[in-house]
């Protein structure tokens, strides 16, 4: 009986130290970036970081690409769903808001704020590189021209085009074009090359994102989630799918990212939200990142292929950006393998359907908080029949208890004649201990599954339930479901075979306050969900205790 119990509680402590370590604030620390001098009024170029600029895809392209934090004009763009601003150096955009997205419950008019080029330093940047000697194509130095510094789609307007200008000394006319749509938080990119140049031009196009290195601050109740560059694509020399790749800031520290995929996509992720880069799906791309002053990373894709354009022709090259919430709909209908940015882990091929089924029962209930409850309902009759065989077990451990006192008694120090003693009592009254750790293991993987689907998806930031309860994603702030959850768990104690080690005894007793104390921290629907299945735990346990007990 003894090893069974400390079977079941270095499960649940295993479990414990898992959540501890799996969550974290959406941001720590962030490093400051480092600021560069900014362009004098009228100055159509900024100097390079480095008078030799890739030619060819298959070059490095951190000589152009370098991060910089130099600002040019701004440039205000709103949507129902997104607020941003982009910058006249670069066209970069270097800031987004979310508006539907409130920063809390209690702050409902201040939007989140996903990107900045403040102490966020988190910002996309795009442009063409020149195929030929000249560096006759403008990157993100370059200086582009608006007609306005603001545009707002207006009420019964479906779709808002931003168009940035510039030119070069060659004739080279390049328009930079975001497209967006209404309730559509993808952002479409497009630059419009017109040679004038009076002969053939060739080159290529990059986009990166840029963020500063995020420190995690750890503490009680607060377990890190990733905060990182992703990528995905196929791999053609190794004839094998990158479905889905992290490549964190030490990674990027330690060694710069050199792959070339076709499709794919890349993406800053944190918490919730994402940011996320996505080139016409049929062409080749050069996979980099850099490492920059001042703790920048980025991460980008250069075009493999020469884009050629005829003397006198125009054509275009383009791209998608995805700046929002981790929707998974959204993100599958965009691009391949992107919804896997919702990162459920080893426990993935568990957690889909279960998202899929939590999703569904909320179109029909309507209220995050009762259709995780339905949840936890469901769940518990699917596995019904195999808890019972658990609880069935302990409740002949409690029968045989009594006995087992008596044996331990008897033999006093003579543990080996104890033990024996208490195998063969067992064997006689056909008690298997072991049997009840078998239902709990075969159901962790489930219930590990439903914690990751609660805590990454972004439906329950800011999902109401009942009385206080207004976002779910957010700690308890009167403590009930933790002190609920303590209640239930010494409840479970008492239903559970007495312990012959006193040390046990007061293990077991302290489990639901130390458990109590944790969950204080923990967002509320997680907390929600372990609390209302351990109350049901204890009502299927009782009634089988009870039926044993009564048969005799």
């Amino acid at each position: 009986m003894e090893l069974k119990n400390v079977f079941l509680w270095a499960s649940l402590a295993f479990v414990l130290m898992l959540i501890y370590q799996q969550w974290q604030v959406d941001y720590g620390h962030v490093t400051p970036p480092v600021a560069s001098e900014a362009p004098r009024p009228g100055q159509q170029n900024v100097p390079q970081p480095s008078p030799t600029a890739p030619a060819r895809a298959d070059n490095s392209p951190a000589n152009l690409v370098q991060p910089v934090k130099a600002s040019g004009q701004r440039i205000h763009i709103r949507t129902d769903v997104l607020d941003l601003e982009l910058d006249t150096l670069g066209g970069d955009i270097r800031k987004a808001l979310l508006p539907t997205y409130p920063v809390s419950v209690d702050k409902p008019d201040i939007p989140f704020q996903l990107m900045g080029d403040d102490e966020l330093s988190f910002i996309a940047q795009s442009g063409l590189v020149d195929g030929g000697d000249k560096k006759n194509a403008p990157n993100h130095h370059a200086v582009y021209r608006a007609e306005k510094t603001e545009y707002v789609m207006a009420e019964g307007q479906d779709k808002l085009e931003v168009v940035l200008s510039w030119q070069s000394n060659t004739g080279l006319q390049v328009n930079k074009v975001y497209t967006l749509q209404r309730g559509s938080h993808t952002v479409d990119v497009r630059f419009d090359v017109q040679n004038n140049t009076g002969k053939g031009w060739s080159g290529y196009m990059y986009r990166q994102l840029q963020h500063s290195r995020v420190d995690m601050d750890m503490g009680i109740g607060m377990l890190p989630t990733y905060t990182g560059a992703v990528y995905s694509g196929f791999d053609s020399k190794k004839d094998e799918a990158v479905p889905y790749e992290k490549y964190d800031f030490d990674d990027m520290a330690e060694r710069a990212l050199d792959r070339t995929l076709q499709g794919g996509w890349v993406a800053m992720i944190q918490h919730y939200f994402l940011v996320a880069l996505v080139p016409e799906q049929g062409k080749s791309n050069k996979f980099y990142s850099l490492d920059a002053e001042g703790d920048r990373f980025s991460i980008g894709m250069i075009e493999n292929e020469v884009h050629r354009i005829a003397a006198g022709a125009v054509d275009s090259f383009q791209y998608k950006m995805f700046i929002g919430p981790k929707d998974q709909d959204m993100m599958e209908a965009l691009a391949p393998n992107l919804h896997l940015a919702v990162d459920y882990g080893f426990v993935t091929l568990i957690a889909d359907p279960l998202f899929w089924l939590l999703k569904w029962l909320h179109g029909l209930i309507g209220n995050w908080g009762w259709s995780i409850i339905a949840m936890t309902i469901l769940l518990k009759a699917a596995f019904y029949q195999l808890s019972a065989k658990g609880y069935k077990s302990m409740a002949k451990m409690r029968k045989v208890n009594p006995r087992i006192q008596v044996l331990k008694e008897r033999f006093g120090e003579d543990k080996q004649g104890f033990q024996q003693a208490m195998m063969k009592l067992w064997k006689e009254e056909k008690v298997n201990p072991m049997s009840g750790c078998l239902p709990i293991l075969v159901q962790m993987p489930i219930f590990l599954a439903f914690y990751w689907v609660l805590l990454e998806s972004v439906e329950l930031r800011q999902a109401d339930w009942i009385l206080w309860y207004k976002d779910l994603s957010q700690a308890d702030p009167y403590f009930v479901l933790p002190i609920l959850n303590g209640i239930s768990l010494l409840i479970q104690t008492k239903l559970s075979p007495p312990q012959t080690d006193p040390m046990m005894e007061k293990m077991m007793l302290i489990m639901p306050i130390g458990v109590s104390v944790l969950f204080a921290f923990f967002p509320a629907g997680l907390v929600l969900y372990w609390t209302f299945n351990s109350i049901l735990q204890n009502i299927q346990q009782y009634m089988i205790t009870r039926q044993i007990e009564k048969a005799g």
